[in-house]
Order: C-alpha cells, then structure tokens, then sequence
C-alpha cells in the first residue's frame, strides 16, 4: 500500500490507522514538526521525504524493512549514524535543495562510515551532503555499492574516489511505489 502526505500544513503527522500495512511512503514538504511518528509504519519499504524537520535521524533508525530511501533537504541533521540501522537499504539519496547548492551551501554531517557498513547498500547519491573531511575514503570499503552521485565534494576528491573503486557514476533507481 501506498501513502503521501503532500503539502500538509498541519503540525503534526496524522495518526495513519493502518501504517503497519502501509509499504510505501511520501511526506513532501509538509510543515510537521516531527517525523517521530514514522517508527509505526513498520513495513514500510520506501520512503520518501522532502524538508525533513529533525535535528536526528532517530525517528528513521525503526524502519528496518526500509530498502529505498530519499530524504531533500535536512538540514538540521549532522549525523548519518542512525542510518546504520537500516541493514536492508538498498538506495539511498541525501540531498539538500537545489538552490543551496547553486549558492555552494552544504550540509555537513560528521562522517560517511555508517552507510560504508550497510551491508545491501548498492545506490548511492549525496548531493550537497559532505562529511567535515568532504571525503569520499570510507565509502571505498563499501563491499555492495555499485553507483553513486556526488555533488558538493572536491572535483579531485569525486575524480580520486571514482578512480579507486569500480562504482558507475549514475543515477539510483526511481522511487518503488508498492
């Protein structure tokens, strides 16, 4: 089952009676204080999430059927370690909106080593999201990556990168709407 939460100017996320049938998800650019409430959304396969509203990726550490996953524009996150939950992502995008990046802003999270660990990861885009080092070295470890985008970084760190490993610079796979 498919869900979406377009452009909901509530402040909180609406109880959902049947999350825990729901496996698909949008929540675009809603005004919701929190996305705590997720954590019910217990088969919950793909997620997609435009301006997400908190200072920790906490509320995303439950989703552990979680395969797909987007998220633009977090820009209160530092920290990408509660993503090494997610033993069964297999794409993941972080990006910040579009304009930062034509002004060069960027969303600085501490390190990259929690999504080299995902065992399934095999898509990656970070675009706009750069670790304090704006390496890419502890994503060269990742044993399943097979693509990945990156924008925001070094051209010679991107050029380095792509040179040590075998990844294909391409796009991940369009959202799965179940």
């Amino acid at each position: 089952m498919h869900l979406e939460f377009m452009r909901s100017t509530a402040r909180q996320m609406p109880a959902v009676p049947n999350a825990g049938e729901i496996t698909s998800l949008i929540v675009w650019h809603c005004k919701f204080d929190s996305l705590e409430s997720l954590g019910s959304f217990t088969k919950l396969k793909a997620l997609k999430i435009a301006g997400y509203p908190d200072s920790s990726l906490e509320p995303l550490k439950t989703l552990k059927q979680l395969q797909w996953l987007a998220v633009l524009h977090l820009p209160k996150v530092h920290d990408l370690e509660p993503l090494g939950a997610l033993r069964k992502l297999i794409s993941l995008e972080l990006a910040t909106q579009p304009s930062w990046d034509s002004s060069g802003k960027r969303q600085v999270v501490k390190s990259l080593d929690p999504l080299a660990k995902l065992p399934r990861l095999a898509y990656l885009a970070l675009l706009g999201v750069v670790p304090e080092s704006k390496s890419l070295v502890s994503l060269e470890g990742s044993p399943s990556l097979v693509t990945g985008r990156f924008s925001g970084y070094p051209a010679k760190e991107v050029k380095r990168f792509y040179g040590a490993s075998t990844l294909e610079n391409a796009h991940i796979p369009s959202f799965p709407e179940a």
